[in-house]
């Protein structure tokens, strides 16, 4: 039986895929993915991918926008307003993909806290969730959540610890678990992903990058999430079905998908 799964953060506007993006959509469907949200990193990227979202043979493509952390610099901030005007009128399904990246060696982290917290601002005014990118910036980025408060959303490849999932937890956040799960050598992310309830667990590739083990050193696909399903289900010891259906409807539930997509075909096969 397929399980039907959504990948709740994959960059198919980006250029790896522009040789057979629909080939490996195509693949995707086939391999039960119902569900693509496609995240905008830059100002310049926000109109690919509201672009790949608005044709008629993407229906199930999502769009987020939003300016990443990594690739904050001295336009960034400059581009707030622009992104306003985008948010309102393109109406996509998350500001995203935002955060703090402390990570980054040499980077500005006022001018990453500074854009931040006024893209926090943008989605608590418009009422939208958020997909986040955070690497050694936990305890910052839930301190400016706790300030700023959202309607929730996602940590997208969380790696945090037990008592900082739970922080997000409380604050309406589901945390994204993906291709690194499959490798056994990651033993801190396995045991989280056994322990985190899976009400607040989804499902991710990333894609193109960040493949699993059996994909390594390769480019990444949202074809390949059921890896992702079975190593979680291998993990926590329940049977794919049920995370796939959960994960789905968490995905729904985190980003008001419910009202955007036709309803999930049969998940546990009732």
């Amino acid at each position: 039986m397929t399980e039907f799964l959504i990948d709740s953060h994959c960059h198919l506007d980006m250029p790896a895929f522009d040789e057979d993006r629909q080939q490996v959509l195509h693949q995707a469907r086939k391999a039960g993915v119902i569900g693509f949200v496609v995240p905008a990193t830059t100002a310049a990227s926000w109109q690919p991918v509201l672009s790949l979202a608005s044709q008629p043979e993407n229906p199930d493509i999502y769009p987020a926008l939003g300016l990443h952390p990594y690739f904050c610099d001295s336009d960034s901030l400059q581009h707030l307003s622009a992104l306003r005007t985008q948010l309102i009128s393109s109406k996509p399904v998350a500001v995203g993909e935002i955060g703090l990246d402390f990570y980054i060696k040499d980077s500005n982290q006022q001018m990453q806290l500074q854009l931040f917290e006024q893209q926090l601002r943008l989605a608590a005014e418009l009422e939208l969730p958020v997909i986040l990118h955070t690497r050694k910036a936990h305890d910052q980025v839930l301190k400016l959540l706790k300030r700023i408060p959202v309607i929730g959303g996602i940590s997208h490849a969380f790696n945090g610890s037990q008592q900082q999932a739970r922080e997000y937890i409380k604050l309406g956040f589901c945390l994204g678990f993906g291709g690194m799960l499959t490798y056994p050598r990651s033993k801190k992310l396995r045991k989280l992903a056994a322990e985190i309830p899976l009400q607040h667990i989804v499902l991710e590739t990333d894609a193109p990058d960040m493949s699993g083990q059996a994909h390594q050193y390769q480019r990444n696909s949202p074809a390949y999430l059921p890896e992702i399903l079975h190593a979680i289900a291998d993990i926590r010891q329940e049977t794919a079905a049920e995370i796939a259906a959960t994960t789905t409807a968490n995905v729904r539930r985190v980003l008001s998908l419910t009202d955007k997509m036709p309803p999930t075909p049969n998940l546990l096969g009732e």
